[in-house]
């Protein structure tokens, strides 16, 4: 099985399970969020990026939820193991992506839960729960339920490079060669802002920037990005011009024209 849309009765089934998932990492995550005394520890050895308990106890919440309700799944998540599946089927999950804003306290971090296949998502969740943002996209939806009720999702139409937005997480982006093209686009554009995480591909999903440019992803920081900025009609695929999903470099653009005039400066910097 390649496309979940095929099965109606499947795609209903994923699709609730998502909501599920989302509900389920929310209540995990907001107790400690913006709390005195949060830990915590730090992954690596010689740079900083943070795991807290928030983090763990999310995870095991969603895959609490796909055990009881897509327990033949298979799962790809950030804090535990990878999970095999009989189905098809393919959970890939952050269950905060942007843990260096949840410390500090600032509500641009979210969960990201994506469903699709070992080709890719077909379904994806941007979900901010403290300000209670929930971006949806795929099985032909594309909508953000926020504080000011449900509204479409629809990327922005085509303008030129010097009149975008570009985001990034971090200005340092990737290896010194691909922090330098990315520079290369930025100095070209109007705006551009930092440090938005998974939140920049929700504001390009719902018109308000035209490009996400990053590196050193993995498949759990795109999958579910990739689903809702694709269902709200952009476009999503690595410095090469293909697909995204396994992680590495990834462009995220509002529209064909703006995502061509930015790959093609990737592609020269890239390659000079």
């Amino acid at each position: 099985m390649h496309d979940l849309a095929v099965s109606s009765e499947l795609q209903a089934a994923v699709r609730s399970a998502a909501f599920l998932c989302a509900d389920a990492a929310a209540e995990a995550t907001l107790p400690h969020f913006r709390t005195a005394g949060l830990v915590a520890d730090n992954k690596l050895d010689g740079d900083y990026d943070p795991v807290t308990v928030a983090d763990r106890n999310a995870e095991i919440a969603i895959r609490q939820v796909l055990a009881e309700h897509r327990p033949d799944d298979a799962i790809i998540g950030e804090e535990l193991d990878d999970q095999t599946g009989t189905s098809g089927v393919v959970w890939v999950i952050d269950p905060i992506d942007g843990t260096r804003g949840f410390v500090s306290g600032t509500p641009t971090w979210g969960t990201l839960i994506a469903a699709g296949t070992k080709d890719g998502p077909q379904f994806g969740i941007i979900d901010q729960p403290y300000i209670k943002d929930r971006f949806v996209g795929g099985f032909g939806e594309a909508w953000c339920d926020g504080p000011m009720g449900r509204v479409p999702l629809r990327t922005r139409a085509p303008r030129d490079l010097s009149q975008a937005t570009v985001f990034t997480t971090f200005p340092e982006v990737g290896t010194t060669k691909e922090q330098a093209a990315f520079h290369t686009v930025a100095d070209q554009a109007q705006l551009v802002r930092y440090g938005m995480d998974c939140y920049a591909y929700a504001l390009l999903a719902g018109g308000h920037i035209d490009l996400v440019i990053e590196a050193g992803l993995n498949s759990y920081d795109i999958q579910a990005p990739i689903a809702v900025v694709q269902a709200a009609g952009g476009i999503v695929t690595d410095w090469s011009g293909e697909a995204a999903h396994h992680g590495g470099r990834a462009i995220a653009a509002a529209n064909a024209e703006i995502h061509a005039q930015a790959l093609a400066i990737l592609k020269d910097c890239m390659n000079g």
